[in-house]
Protein backbone atom coordinates (compact mmCIF):
# COMPACT_ATOMS: atom_id res chain seq x y z
CA UNK A 1 0.00 0.00 0.00
CA UNK A 2 2.55 2.47 0.66
CA UNK A 3 4.61 1.54 -2.62
CA UNK A 4 1.11 2.50 -4.27
CA UNK A 5 0.63 5.88 -2.64
CA UNK A 6 4.08 6.90 -3.78
CA UNK A 7 3.62 6.13 -6.78
CA UNK A 8 0.41 8.11 -7.10
CA UNK A 9 2.13 10.97 -4.86
CA UNK A 10 4.94 11.23 -8.00
CA UNK A 11 1.66 11.54 -10.75
CA UNK A 12 1.21 7.82 -11.64
CA UNK A 13 -2.05 6.64 -11.72
CA UNK A 14 -2.50 3.46 -9.99
CA UNK A 15 -5.01 0.64 -9.29
CA UNK A 16 -4.79 -1.50 -6.44
CA UNK A 17 -6.76 -4.84 -6.81
CA UNK A 18 -7.49 -8.21 -4.94
CA UNK A 19 -7.04 -11.24 -7.74
CA UNK A 20 -10.36 -13.19 -8.06
CA UNK A 21 -8.82 -16.11 -6.26
CA UNK A 22 -8.66 -13.55 -3.13
CA UNK A 23 -11.93 -12.11 -3.81
CA UNK A 24 -13.36 -16.05 -3.25
CA UNK A 25 -11.04 -16.24 -0.50
CA UNK A 26 -10.12 -13.76 1.81
CA UNK A 27 -6.64 -15.98 3.31
CA UNK A 28 -4.95 -18.41 2.48
CA UNK A 29 -2.75 -19.74 -0.84
CA UNK A 30 -4.31 -19.95 -4.05
CA UNK A 31 -6.19 -22.67 -4.97
CA UNK A 32 -5.13 -25.51 -7.83
CA UNK A 33 -6.37 -24.03 -11.11
CA UNK A 34 -7.19 -20.62 -10.37
CA UNK A 35 -4.40 -19.14 -12.52
CA UNK A 36 -6.21 -18.52 -15.52
CA UNK A 37 -8.95 -16.89 -13.36
CA UNK A 38 -6.72 -14.70 -11.76
CA UNK A 39 -4.57 -13.93 -15.10
CA UNK A 40 -8.05 -12.77 -16.97
CA UNK A 41 -9.27 -10.45 -13.72
CA UNK A 42 -5.48 -8.71 -14.47
CA UNK A 43 -6.44 -8.99 -17.90
CA UNK A 44 -9.74 -6.74 -17.06
CA UNK A 45 -7.74 -4.46 -15.01
CA UNK A 46 -5.68 -3.18 -17.79
CA UNK A 47 -8.58 -2.92 -19.98
CA UNK A 48 -10.14 -0.86 -17.29
CA UNK A 49 -7.56 1.36 -17.11
CA UNK A 50 -7.40 2.10 -20.97
CA UNK A 51 -11.14 2.39 -20.66
CA UNK A 52 -10.03 5.80 -18.90
CA UNK A 53 -7.18 6.71 -21.15
CA UNK A 54 -4.17 5.59 -19.44
CA UNK A 55 -1.49 5.07 -22.51
CA UNK A 56 1.22 3.94 -20.34
CA UNK A 57 0.39 0.86 -17.98
CA UNK A 58 3.16 -1.04 -15.64
CA UNK A 59 1.33 -4.10 -14.55
CA UNK A 60 2.57 -5.17 -11.01
CA UNK A 61 2.21 -8.17 -8.41
CA UNK A 62 3.78 -9.52 -5.03
CA UNK A 63 4.38 -12.99 -4.83
CA UNK A 64 1.81 -14.83 -6.94
CA UNK A 65 -0.02 -11.88 -8.19
CA UNK A 66 3.44 -10.60 -10.02
CA UNK A 67 4.07 -14.35 -11.45
CA UNK A 68 0.96 -14.25 -12.81
CA UNK A 69 1.22 -10.65 -14.20
CA UNK A 70 4.19 -12.31 -15.79
CA UNK A 71 2.37 -15.18 -17.03
CA UNK A 72 -0.47 -12.38 -18.94
CA UNK A 73 1.79 -10.24 -20.41
CA UNK A 74 4.45 -12.99 -21.93
CA UNK A 75 1.11 -14.32 -23.58
CA UNK A 76 -0.35 -11.53 -24.60
CA UNK A 77 3.01 -8.33 -25.36
CA UNK A 78 1.00 -5.53 -26.18
CA UNK A 79 -1.40 -5.89 -23.23
CA UNK A 80 1.35 -2.75 -21.23
CA UNK A 81 4.47 -1.24 -21.47
CA UNK A 82 6.22 -2.97 -18.38
CA UNK A 83 6.32 -4.93 -15.27
CA UNK A 84 7.25 -4.51 -11.66
CA UNK A 85 7.52 -7.67 -9.99
CA UNK A 86 7.94 -7.81 -6.07
CA UNK A 87 9.35 -11.09 -4.58
CA UNK A 88 8.87 -12.87 -7.76
CA UNK A 89 8.70 -16.27 -6.69
CA UNK A 90 11.76 -18.09 -9.11
CA UNK A 91 10.93 -21.25 -7.28
CA UNK A 92 9.11 -23.31 -4.56
CA UNK A 93 10.65 -22.55 -0.92
CA UNK A 94 13.44 -25.34 -0.60
CA UNK A 95 13.23 -26.37 -4.04
CA UNK A 96 15.80 -24.56 -6.45
CA UNK A 97 15.67 -26.99 -9.28
CA UNK A 98 11.74 -26.54 -9.98
CA UNK A 99 12.46 -23.52 -11.17
CA UNK A 100 9.02 -21.15 -12.81
CA UNK A 101 10.58 -19.92 -15.93
CA UNK A 102 9.11 -21.59 -18.72
CA UNK A 103 7.63 -18.26 -19.46
CA UNK A 104 10.71 -16.15 -19.03
CA UNK A 105 12.14 -16.59 -23.08
CA UNK A 106 8.48 -15.09 -23.88
CA UNK A 107 8.87 -11.67 -22.40
CA UNK A 108 8.75 -8.44 -24.94
CA UNK A 109 8.69 -5.59 -22.40
CA UNK A 110 10.56 -4.02 -19.65
CA UNK A 111 10.46 -5.22 -15.99
CA UNK A 112 11.94 -4.73 -12.89
CA UNK A 113 12.61 -7.50 -10.18
CA UNK A 114 12.57 -6.26 -6.52
CA UNK A 115 13.65 -8.96 -4.23
CA UNK A 116 14.57 -9.64 -0.87
CA UNK A 117 18.09 -10.88 -0.32
CA UNK A 118 16.54 -13.53 2.41
CA UNK A 119 14.04 -14.78 0.01
CA UNK A 120 13.29 -18.19 0.51
CA UNK A 121 11.52 -18.28 -3.60
CA UNK A 122 14.55 -17.42 -4.85
CA UNK A 123 18.47 -16.43 -4.18
CA UNK A 124 19.75 -13.12 -5.51
CA UNK A 125 22.12 -15.55 -7.66
CA UNK A 126 19.29 -17.81 -8.59
CA UNK A 127 17.41 -14.24 -9.74
CA UNK A 128 20.14 -13.44 -11.67
CA UNK A 129 20.86 -16.22 -13.83
CA UNK A 130 17.07 -16.96 -14.42
CA UNK A 131 16.79 -13.29 -15.71
CA UNK A 132 19.39 -14.09 -18.53
CA UNK A 133 16.45 -16.13 -19.87
CA UNK A 134 14.68 -13.18 -20.73
CA UNK A 135 15.56 -11.90 -23.98
CA UNK A 136 14.15 -7.45 -23.17
CA UNK A 137 15.42 -4.96 -20.37
CA UNK A 138 15.69 -6.33 -17.12
CA UNK A 139 16.33 -4.87 -13.95
CA UNK A 140 16.59 -6.42 -10.55
CA UNK A 141 16.77 -4.56 -7.60
CA UNK A 142 17.83 -6.83 -4.13
CA UNK A 143 16.98 -5.28 -0.90
CA UNK A 144 18.96 -5.85 1.66
CA UNK A 145 17.76 -7.97 4.94
CA UNK A 146 14.70 -8.43 3.42
CA UNK A 147 12.54 -12.09 2.94
CA UNK A 148 9.75 -12.50 0.67
CA UNK A 149 7.43 -9.88 2.74
CA UNK A 150 10.15 -6.97 1.28
CA UNK A 151 8.36 -4.59 4.18
CA UNK A 152 9.93 -5.18 7.48
CA UNK A 153 9.31 -2.20 10.42
CA UNK A 154 13.10 -1.45 9.77
CA UNK A 155 13.23 -0.45 5.79
CA UNK A 156 9.61 0.95 4.95
CA UNK A 157 11.56 4.30 3.37
CA UNK A 158 14.61 2.96 2.57
CA UNK A 159 12.42 0.26 0.43
CA UNK A 160 10.49 3.01 -0.91
CA UNK A 161 13.00 5.04 -1.59
CA UNK A 162 14.89 2.61 -3.54
CA UNK A 163 12.16 1.13 -5.57
CA UNK A 164 11.02 4.62 -7.08
CA UNK A 165 14.90 5.59 -7.53
CA UNK A 166 15.82 2.42 -9.66
CA UNK A 167 11.87 2.73 -11.26
CA UNK A 168 12.23 6.71 -12.50
CA UNK A 169 16.39 6.60 -12.87
CA UNK A 170 16.27 4.00 -15.08
CA UNK A 171 13.28 1.66 -15.87
CA UNK A 172 10.68 4.07 -16.97
CA UNK A 173 12.81 5.61 -19.03
CA UNK A 174 12.62 2.35 -21.13
CA UNK A 175 9.25 2.19 -21.41
CA UNK A 176 7.52 3.41 -24.39
CA UNK A 177 6.63 7.51 -24.50
CA UNK A 178 7.94 9.71 -22.69
CA UNK A 179 6.76 10.93 -18.63
CA UNK A 180 5.11 13.81 -19.89
CA UNK A 181 2.44 11.44 -21.96
CA UNK A 182 -1.54 12.15 -20.68
CA UNK A 183 -1.69 9.20 -18.02
CA UNK A 184 1.05 7.96 -16.70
Amino acid sequence: MALADTFFSEGWTVLRCDLPFRQRRPQGPPPRGSAPHDQAGLGTAVAAMRRLGARRIVLGGHSYGGRQAFILVAAEPTLVEGLLLLSYPLHPPKKPAALRTEHFPLLQVPALFVHGMRDGFGTISEMQSALSLIPTRTELLPIPGAGHELLTKSNREILIEAVMSSFKSGFANSLPYTPNDATR
